[in-house]
């Protein structure tokens, strides 16, 4: 379990500082980060960070949909992981 947490922690490091550095690409005019890699980096564990960032860095919070689509992967993996922990009992 350990490793799985370590995991969760990880990506969403990594996907904190994804979006750190699509905010800053977005002031510098650079090019920016796909909003499904950012999708993708919140799938595959990095949820808590992705959230964290859209609050801490008001960063692509007014958009609709990909609030909504950050809020839908979020449920998925809770709702998994409560799924597992009752299948368990």
């Amino acid at each position: 379990m350990s490793y799985l947490a370590l995991w969760y922690a990880a990506a969403s490091l990594a996907t904190f500082v994804a979006f750190w550095l699509d905010k800053r690409l977005a002031q510098g005019g650079g090019r920016r980060i796909r909003e499904r890699t950012l999708h993708l980096s919140a799938a595959i564990g990095g949820w808590p960070g992705a959230l964290a960032a859209m609050h801490v860095l008001r960063h692509k919070n007014r958009k609709a949909g990909f609030v909504a689509a950050q809020f839908l992967i979020a449920f998925a993996h809770v709702a998994s992981w409560i799924g597992l922990w009752l299948l368990s009992s």
